[in-house]
């Protein structure tokens, strides 16, 4: 199918959900009238003892309103809403990164399966890999300006959801209107970066807009969101020093000396990764009333993606920038390849839809719901120079790498018996299919900028395939008491995967996989009065590989090995003992938490041949590992209900237990999995609708590698320990404007996270709402 007829396709689509809404017989409409029916959306995950949360997750869940994030978050993408939330962090090297992955308190920003993202139900988590690259979440498909709450579920102590919810459930709730509304908004967002040999400033720009109404039984609407930015580096480009002085090579300097995180000695030559984005996304609501009780939702969205990103040399001499050869740097002999600087310059073009069709409703004491979602990679290519820059620049041959075609598709039937007055018995049940496909396929190109594919170089395809069912009774034990108990039995299948390489040479076809598992749940509630509440939680779950994980090739010198095709599902057993208080002056919660995984698919070092000394890095099962942890949350009033003091702190122990592959791992800490973690927030909700928020953020350090030989931290490809404060002013002007002044990062820390962050940034926003 051609890039024309697939956006032929998929517009119809996009408007065949409006049209047949509107097709539905004027009758329909009769059924209800203005204002009759709330406007909520049943949506999974929701806070509390909602009504209409189907799904009724029994454990810790935190939320956040609209009108709270306003107040506390300057927020331009929508992964901002999470920034204060206990124990996450989005990994956000820059505005408009498409690399964003959550990590929660038991798991790090490499492992994107062990945490769920869904917008109204509708899956945006990336479940085509564990990675912190093409698996993270489509963070794009929300827009800022159509949230209405977001809810975290922590652990995988609810049956309604997969075993990768292991860490936590990111719910979005999107606004469908009552009545006429909308809003045109702009903001900027401009940083100061200073490292190394690097040193600029880098705007980002937002404009959006979103319009709604309801008339009768049919609400709508339509948002548009477009953001341009400039990123800081996000790669440095490096070398070893050599361990001998030499008169060879052509002398240049600008080289700076430092160490690399294992403590050796290297030279920072350059800058890459320093992307150019425009970035824009238009999404479409459409809700029916087709009977009182009976309601359809259509969903539709459109994210595109253009960036450019060039690279920065740090070596010249007499005016003349070196990228690449046989250099001489401070009397040693560096031989620097083409693709140090080339790989660090390239071009990228996204276009992905999302469609998603809701039915829920209820009659007598049953209430379900049934989503149906389709997200499609329809266009997704980065050109990549082979040669070296700076000739490279202006066209050379190079590589061209799609992800066209690969995509999910979901189905969620969910049901829930509750009779009316004071029942004993509160149950909900339900089935689920996913279906995740991967099509990686990389071309040789006689031109990287505008050349057509050449001959096939590289290729990684397959898929997977779960389906499920589910039960849950919510069970009340008398007036304090109350038990809930799941269970949710999944049949997973791995089919059609395929590797390809030209040189060196390798074209297999994978055997089909298949398992199943079945995961119990169980959480016991004391609540011995209306402030304070005991919740002790347990809960297995089953996180089967991806199609990432299965079908990755690793080049070995002259040949290319798949090194396991059949790995097995992590199997994850967690425990939590949430301790709440409650009351008009606020909440403070002490959830202690424990995680015990056996075989963990992580990447590590070790042999792909037995016996052999050379070690290669490839998704393993590792036997045991284990985490154990505290975590607070609060959210209190100061002496006045104008002043709110809100945060958290967490503290984990993470070990890999057992490792026979590779022993030095041992005793250490898992990857990316910081020991200590806080956020705190003081907000002051002034007079007229203005308030004033000064947050902080905290994490200590945490290594990259499974063995924790990175000792070394403020370099590329450390993790550091970082303390940021950001700053926030939000105004109303009249009726209708609202103003926001920002700052992130204003003591301008300099930290790693693997990648260099965000230094000190400076927002301002404008709204008009009708």
């Amino acid at each position: 199918m051609t890039d024309a007829s697939r956006v032929r396709l998929h517009a119809r689509i996009f408007l065949m959900g409006g049209a047949a809404a509107i097709a539905v017989p004027a009758s329909a409409f009769d059924h209800v009238s203005d204002g009759a029916r709330s406007d909520t959306i049943v949506v999974t995950g929701a806070r509390g003892e909602r009504s209409d949360d189907l799904r009724q997750p029994p454990a810790t869940i935190e939320s956040r309103d609209a009108a709270r994030i306003a107040q506390t978050t300057n927020v331009i993408n929508s992964e901002d809403a999470l920034r204060y939330l206990p124990s996450l962090l989005v990994r956000k090297r820059h505005i408009g990164d498409t690399q964003a992955p959550l990590a929660t308190r038991t798991s790090g920003v490499g492992a994107s399966a062990r945490s769920l993202i869904y917008a109204d139900g509708v899956l945006l988590s990336a479940l085509i890999g564990n990675n912190n690259t093409t698996a993270s979440p489509r963070w794009g498909m929300v827009s800022p300006d159509e949230i209405e709450r977001v809810d975290i579920v922590y652990g995988p102590f609810s049956a309604a959801y997969p075993g990768n919810s292991i860490g936590a459930v990111v719910n979005f709730t999107t606004r469908l209107p009552d009545g006429p509304t909308g809003s045109v908004s702009a903001g900027t967002s401009v940083q100061k970066f200073s490292q190394y040999a690097t040193s600029g400033t880098y705007p980002a720009h937002q404009f959006a807009a979103t319009a709604g109404d309801r008339h009768g039984a049919l609400a709508w609407f339509v948002s548009a969101n477009h953001v341009t930015s400039r990123s800081h580096p996000l790669a440095y480009v490096t070398v070893a020093t050599p361990n001998a002085s030499s008169a060879a090579g052509a002398p240049v300097s600008g080289a700076i000396e430092t160490l690399n995180r294992a403590g050796a000695p290297i030279y920072v030559i350059g800058a890459g990764g320093m992307e150019h984005q425009r970035q824009d996304n238009l999404k479409l609501k459409l809700g029916l009333d087709v009977a009182p009780d009976v309601r359809l939702v259509y969903r539709g969205g459109l994210f595109l993606n253009d960036t450019d990103a060039e690279a920065q040399t740090y070596l010249g001499a007499g005016g003349e920038k070196a990228y690449a050869g046989a250099l001489n740097v401070q009397s040693g002999l560096v031989n620097i390849p083409a693709s140090a600087f080339s790989n660090n310059h390239y071009r990228q073009n996204s276009r992905h839809w999302m469609h998603a069709l809701t039915a829920d409703g209820a009659a007598g004491a049953l209430q379900w719901q049934a989503v149906a979602s389709l997200y499609d990679f329809d266009k997704d290519v980065q050109r990549n120079p082979a040669g070296a820059l700076p000739a490279a620049q202006a066209g050379s041959p190079g590589s061209i790498s799609r992800l066209d075609g690969t995509g999910w598709r979901t189905l969620d039937l969910i049901a829930r018996v509750r009779p009316d007055g004071a029942p004993r018995h509160d149950v909900s049940f339900g089935g689920h299919f996913d279906r995740f496909e991967l099509d990686s396929r990389r071309y040789a190109t006689s031109d990287w900028l505008s050349g057509g594919e050449g001959s096939l170089v590289q290729a990684a395809r397959g898929r997977t395939r779960t389906i499920a069912l589910w039960a849950q009774d919510r069970i009340a034990l008398g007036e304090a008491w109350q038990l809930t108990l799941g269970g949710r039995y999944e049949w997973w299948r791995a089919y059609r995967g395929f590797n390809f390489s030209m040189s060196p040479a390798l074209a297999v076809e994978q055997p089909e996989r298949s398992s199943r598992g079945f995961s119990p749940k169980a959480s016991l509630r004391w609540t011995p009065s209306d402030q304070w509440s005991v919740t002790a939680s347990a809960g297995q779950a089953h996180r089967f590989p991806t199609v990432s994980e299965l079908y990755q090739a690793v080049s070995t010198g002259p040949s290319i090995s798949v090194p396991d095709p059949t790995l097995r599902p992590e199997r994850a057993r967690s425990e939590e003992l949430a301790i709440e208080r409650s009351g008009e002056g606020g909440r403070v919660r002490l959830s202690l938490f424990n995680e015990a995984i056996r075989d963990a698919l992580i990447a590590q070092s070790a042999p792909l041949v037995p016996g052999s000394g050379t070690l290669f890095s490839f998704v393993q099962n590792i036997p045991r590992v284990r985490t154990h942890g505290a975590e607070l949350a609060f959210d209190q009033h100061l002496f006045t209900p104008a002043l709110i003091l809100s945060g958290s702190v967490t503290l984990a122990d993470s070990k890999v237990v057992e490792d026979p592959a590779f022993p030095a791992a041992e005793g250490k800490d898992l990857p990316q999995v910081p020991r200590r973690r806080a956020t705190l927030l003081l907000t002051y909700q002034a007079p007229g609708g203005a308030s004033l928020t000064a947050a902080a953020r905290y994490s200590s350090r945490s290594f990259g590698t499974i063995d924790n030989s990175d000792r070394v931290t403020h370099t590329y490809q450390g993790f550091e320990e970082y303390l940021v404060f950001d700053l926030r002013a939000q105004f109303r002007i009249g009726r209708h404007w609202e103003a926001a002044l920002g700052a992130e990062n204003i003591g301008n820390a300099r930290y790693f996270l693997f990648h260099p962050f965000p230094q000190r940034s400076f927002n301002a926003e404008l709204t008009y709402r009708w």
